[in-house]
């Protein structure tokens, strides 16, 4: 949607293609309090219909479809095929973002945005000074969960094998504290509780004993994907599908750019996608008055 204000001011003629609705991860955070200019915190879903309505008066349109495709992109019209019919476009900026692997686990969606999340800089401080889960064992949820000791009174680490995966550097750093607890070998098999999460209910692998675990949330770090599968024989990206772009936002091939979750090196903070959907814009602008 910052891409959309920015290149319809610019007098670009723009189409913005939602699959589901305006805001991406905005619709499934509830708060957000580090987002600039909002002193007391903003509804995620709020801001999403804030942010567009604002492209919306200035004339980029919305699109609900589902993409289905992408042609042509080394031409000068470059072709998306969605489930309303065919778009072609001069420019195209890739703004898909990214989806968190979920567990899988029974409750999950339920408590999602009550409890269970996916980000402990969006959503940590409103555990402070309670008791959390952390679900994983690799680098996000090292660097997630050391986040929340300085914020939660204790971080307990729910993790399938006896070992972590994430760098020694982040494993010493997290051992170091004391406000770490592990389960280790453990899966979670359920989340339960009453409007808000109460307790994980976990697995013990090496025994099988299956118990409930108190806990105020349960942040969730089992991988991440971008929604960049329908680039991937064309456009450069890293191994987990992130999309190379340079400091302008322009990928390997003239008058496609790609901004946010989509693409490689992100810090997946809205500022940061917001800023990025801007620099795409621009890029584009200049691109196609020179």
């Amino acid at each position: 949607m910052s891409a959309g204000l920015y290149s319809t001011r610019a007098m670009l003629s723009t189409v913005m293609i939602e699959s589901i609705g305006p805001g991406g991860q905005l619709l499934i955070t509830d708060e957000i309090e580090n987002y600039p200019g909002f002193q007391t915190g903003v509804k995620g879903q709020a801001l999403a219909d804030e942010m567009f309505s604002q492209a919306d008066r200035f004339g980029a349109k919305m699109e609900y479809a589902e993409v289905e495709a992408v042609e042509n992109l080394h031409d000068d019209r470059k072709l998306i095929r969605t489930s309303e019919g065919d778009f072609t476009a001069r420019a195209l900026i890739i703004a898909t973002g990214g989806s968190h692997n979920k567990l899988g686990a029974t409750g999950e969606d339920e408590f999602s945005g009550r409890g269970v999340s996916y980000c402990a800089v969006c959503d940590g401080n409103f555990f402070r000074g309670q008791d959390v889960v952390v679900v994983g064992g690799g680098d996000a949820a090292m660097d997630e969960s050391f986040y929340l000791t300085g914020i939660c009174n204790s971080v307990t680490v729910i993790h399938r094998r006896d070992e972590l995966r994430a760098t020694k550097v982040l494993q010493d750093r997290a051992f170091a504290n004391p406000k770490y607890k592990w389960l280790w070998s453990h899966v979670v098999e359920e989340f339960v509780g009453n409007d808000v999460l109460e307790a994980a209910r976990v697995k013990n692998l090496k025994t099988g004993e299956v118990y409930d675990y108190p806990t105020a949330a349960a942040f969730i770090y089992v991988g991440f994907h971008p929604n960049t599968e329908y680039f991937k024989e064309v456009l450069d990206m890293d191994e987990l599908g992130h999309v190379y772009a340079d400091i302008h936002m322009r990928t390997n091939v003239p008058r496609v750019y790609a901004c946010g979750d989509a693409r490689a090196e992100s810090t997946r903070q809205l500022g940061a996608a917001v800023g990025d959907g801007i620099t795409a814009a621009l890029a584009a602008f200049h691109d196609l008055s020179s």
